[in-house]
């Protein structure tokens, strides 16, 4: 029971370090790194307070020097699948009746521990797993990750104090107890910080989870565990499992215990986890909370009155930066015809600058690998498409090589049809298609970029005209959960820019917000009466 009105400490956004030549954070994670890339780690499933080891492992290999192998993973059986849904079960009510501020503790000190001593650590790993370069492992890895777990704190303690009026003699309160059940947590490659997070939000609410990691994040998977081991976390409430996607699903999904999935990945994954879970509903003890993020096709419209340096900019960072490989990456871009040379060229000059896509190793590169081999020859079949297709056009990039790393050069196709495969389909990899249109169809242009893609995930308008701006704004309500005002599509904080979207991007349910942690409990009303009544006559009666 708790003993008091606990405040927990004001959460502050994490400051992102420079990784300067010379500073002492650079020369501290490329140590790390090489210490990875040179290791063999050997990386069991967590069940429980056991480790265990399979002995039917995969390897582990950066994305961008694919022959070397830093590590395997041990893969499940579905023996073990239901063993790590039992331990969870079973560690259940201990973690439920933890007082809230002795879970807050545990997750703000793994935030502080990834502050410092696993920063390095973090870092290195996401640069070798994912291709991240510094930066982008900085303010992923670290600082998301970070501002995920002590923003949800706060949070945490924000819902728990919003309580109901209570009237003469009547005391009114609401609990926010955990579901009942277990969670079911799969997290995408791209990003560690919703890799901790997905299974973490769901834990801090009182829950229990059991987490499957992308095959392609597992060795920055394994530093996360490290951190809410050494964090306190106890055995049973969060258990990691590996393996094949399908076995490992359906033995999740077809248990009556099932309460919950916290999803982050492609659409077409979740709408079948949709499927199955609604065929399956008769077999649940509860009916399932179902949180997912999925897929987007983002987008830039700039206005005539836009600064071309600036739309420039928003678009080489927006559909470049990892490699194109976010959520929320731009892939589809409209330009007005009186300004559209000029920001080609501009774009087309910030990619001649990039050095040729190589190592994160080397901080002086800005475009490293995509994910493994899938992801290069979908975006390479795509690529030559382009270049034979009567009307796409590739004015920069286009080139692509896997014989060291999965290396795609940063490729922009122009199109003169707005509805050419690349301005509709989801790529996931540094390609973007521009469309350009005549500046008096600007409103018309608003109607296209709402009517063109099946996703709503990310977009961004450009414009110095306010009547423009609020225009686009009207317009495009529908077609962005997180809608940019001259700026790129990208770069949520966590705390400042909840993150989500609707349509086939996802249940917009705001990671980075108590709207999302909300959906892992059940909140409960609690009325006590103090003098009950004696007659059931109301005045009326008499």
């Amino acid at each position: 029971m708790g003993k008091g009105f606990f405040h927990v400490p004001t959460a502050i956004n994490e400051p992102i370090k420079s990784y300067a030549p010379g500073s002492s954070e650079r020369e501290e994670v490329l140590q790390q790194y090489h210490t990875y890339f040179n290791g063999n780690i050997d990386v069991p499933l967590y069940i429980g307070s056991k480790e265990i080891k399979t002995g039917k492992t995969k390897p582990m290999s950066p994305p961008h020097d694919h022959k070397n192998v830093v590590g395997q993973y041990h893969l499940a059986e579905s023996k073990h699948v239901s063993e790590a849904i039992e331990n969870c079960l079973a560690s259940r009510t201990a973690w439920a009746d933890l007082t809230w501020e002795q879970r807050a503790a545990i997750f703000l000190k793994a935030a502080d521990l990834i502050a410092g001593p696993y920063r390095a650590k973090i870092n290195a790993a996401t640069m070798i797993a994912q291709s991240k370069t510094i930066h982008q492992a900085e303010i992923d890895s670290a600082c998301e990750l970070i501002d995920f777990l002590r923003f949800n704190v706060e949070y945490m303690s924000q819902i728990y104090g919003e309580q109901p009026e209570s009237s003469e003699g009547v005391w009114n309160r609401v609990e926010y107890r955990p579901l009942e059940g277990f969670i079911y947590a799969i997290t995408p490659f791209n990003f560690t910080a919703i890799a901790g997070n997905l299974p973490a939000s769901a834990a801090m609410m009182g829950n229990v989870v059991l987490w499957k990691p992308s095959d392609s994040q597992i060795f920055s998977a394994k530093v996360i565990v490290d951190v809410f081991k050494e964090a306190g976390l106890p055995d049973g409430v969060i258990n990691v499992v590996y393996g094949d996607p399908v076995m490992i699903t359906k033995t999740a999904l077809d248990s009556p215990d099932f309460a919950g999935i916290h999803f982050t990945g492609s659409t077409k994954v979740f709408q079948d986890l949709w499927k199955q879970i609604g065929n399956n509903i008769h077999t649940y003890k509860t009916y399932p909370r179902i949180v997912g993020e999925t897929g987007g096709k983002d987008f830039i419209i700039a206005h005539p009155s836009a600064k071309p340096q600036q739309v420039a900019t928003a678009i080489t960072r927006g559909a470049f930066e990892f490699q194109g490989q976010k959520c929320s990456a731009a892939s589809r871009v409209y330009l007005p015809k009186s300004t559209a040379n000029e920001i080609l060229d501009l774009v087309k000059k910030d990619i001649e600058s990039f050095n040729k896509p190589g190592s994160p190793e080397d901080m002086s590169n800005f475009i490293t690998a995509v994910i493994h081999e899938g992801a290069f020859d979908k975006l390479a079949k795509y690529i030559d498409q382009a270049k034979s297709d009567q009307n796409a056009e590739i004015i920069a990039g286009g080139n692509y090589d896997k014989s060291k790393g999965y290396f795609i050069e940063p490729t922009v196709i122009l199109t003169t049809d707005p509805k050419y495969t690349t301005m509709e389909t989801e790529l996931f990899g540094p390609v973007v298609t521009v469309y350009i249109y005549e500046d008096k169809n600007w409103s018309k242009t608003l109607k296209l970029v709402d009517e063109t893609s099946i996703y709503a995930l990310t977009g961004a308008v450009l414009s110095t005209d306010r009547y423009a701006i609020t225009e686009a704004t009207q317009a495009l309500q529908n077609c962005a959960g997180n809608f940019y005002i001259n700026d790129k599509p990208t770069g949520a904080v966590v705390g400042q820019q909840p993150f989500g979207g609707a349509r086939a991007s996802g249940t917009n349910d705001k990671a980075g917000s108590s709207q999302n942690l909300l959906r892992w409990v059940s909140p409960r009303l609690i009325k006590e009466t103090f003098v009950s009544p004696e007659n059931y006559r109301y005045p009326f009666l008499d």
